[in-house]
């Protein structure tokens, strides 16, 4: 399951909500009892905190998947005022809110991956990531860290957005694809589409994978896709994007945004040109569908450029998600230099 499930926090039943809707995901991924008890405490301290500390906010989480390592995702996004003091407020047993779980300095422990941003005034957003085993044992190798939000147009049940990624230490492989419209329709374009991207793309071009989407979309709506891929040993992004799949490539010498075609994968489509840009060690790539505003800039979040991608991810998903339709936000970036 690629998609990312979204719950506001507004009152504290739906602290409760939370907690099941996760506990329902834990469940079905096979934690054993420890595990889930781990992960029911952290998303429980996360969102009593946004009700404590900002009134609302929202609670988003997905399932990890790395071979046959199974893990679940919680990001507890809010605009409240802000942690004057970080490093207090990570001390275990430190709770200002009287929260169940000690503090935030229980989410730290209980997690296999954690992460913060917060901003005076603007906000606080939060990573925790929870692995069936330790981390060490979940895929070493994979070249890059990913971060995602792909979640469904408010009121709808269905994505009509999807992902993939494929990795190697020959290629890395990342796509968005975003079916036209919203609901089922939709859903099943970018699933399609996506369908494809798995079968071939560890074999396969960037072009080559967006010609098999093309043949395979015809009976579907369409679909809009872009296909990112990283040759680590070259320093090379390889990129071709059909439709209005917004990407974006962060270095410390600036930012490009990659060139896109006219056109809808499954019903129009011209011929494809593969464009090529420097992938330095420092590079961030963030890939978005039309349901994030294209104004996005990381100039006003001073340091986040830094933090692990699905922190990135997650505050680009808060302040500029246009809450209309489907929204998908991916970044990516050398796995060694992610925040553990």
């Amino acid at each position: 399951m690629n998609t990312s499930t979204a719950l506001e926090i507004t009152d504290a039943t739906l602290v409760g909500e939370a907690r099941r809707r996760v506990a329902s995901l834990t469940h079905s991924l096979g934690f054993n009892e420890e595990t889930r008890g781990r992960v029911a405490l952290i998303v429980t301290e996360l969102a009593t905190n946004i009700l404590k500390h900002a009134q609302t906010g929202e609670i988003v989480f997905r399932e990890l998947r790395e071979g046959d390592a199974a893990g679940i995702e919680i990001l507890s996004l809010d605009r409240g005022p802000g942690i004057s003091n970080v490093a207090q407020s990570l001390a275990d047993g430190y709770s200002t809110a009287g929260t169940p779980g000690n503090g935030l300095g229980a989410v730290v422990r209980l997690s296999s991956t954690f992460d913060i941003y917060t901003q005076s005034g603007a906000g606080t957003a939060i990573l925790s990531r929870i692995w069936d085993r330790p981390t060490s044992f979940v895929q070493p190798g994979a070249p890059l860290e990913i971060g995602v939000v792909c979640v469904p147009k408010p009121g709808e049940t269905e994505c009509g957005d999807a992902w993939s990624s494929s990795q190697s230490p020959q290629r890395c492989s990342l796509f968005v694809a975003d079916g036209l419209g919203h609901g089922p329709v939709a859903a099943e374009a970018s699933r399609e589409a996506v369908r494809v991207f798995d079968a071939v793309a560890e074999t396969s071009d960037s072009k080559r994978i967006i010609e098999a989407a093309h043949l395979a979309l015809r009976s579907t709506r369409g679909s809009v896709v872009a296909v990112g891929q990283i040759a680590p040993e070259d320093g090379i992004l390889r990129y071709v994007g059909v439709g209005n799949i917004s990407s974006t490539l962060l270095t410390p010498e600036g930012t490009r945004s990659l060139v896109s075609h006219n056109g809808t994968v499954g019903q129009t489509m011209r011929t494809l040109n593969e464009f090529t840009y420097p992938w330095p060690r420092t590079a961030l790539l963030v890939m978005a569908s039309d349901g994030l505003q294209s104004q996005w800039t990381l100039d006003k979040y001073p340091g986040l450029a830094s933090r692990h991608p699905s922190l990135i991810a997650g505050v680009l998903y808060r302040d500029f998600n246009r809450r209309r339709d489907d929204v998908t936000v991916l970044v990516a970036r050398w796995k060694e230099r992610a925040t553990q």
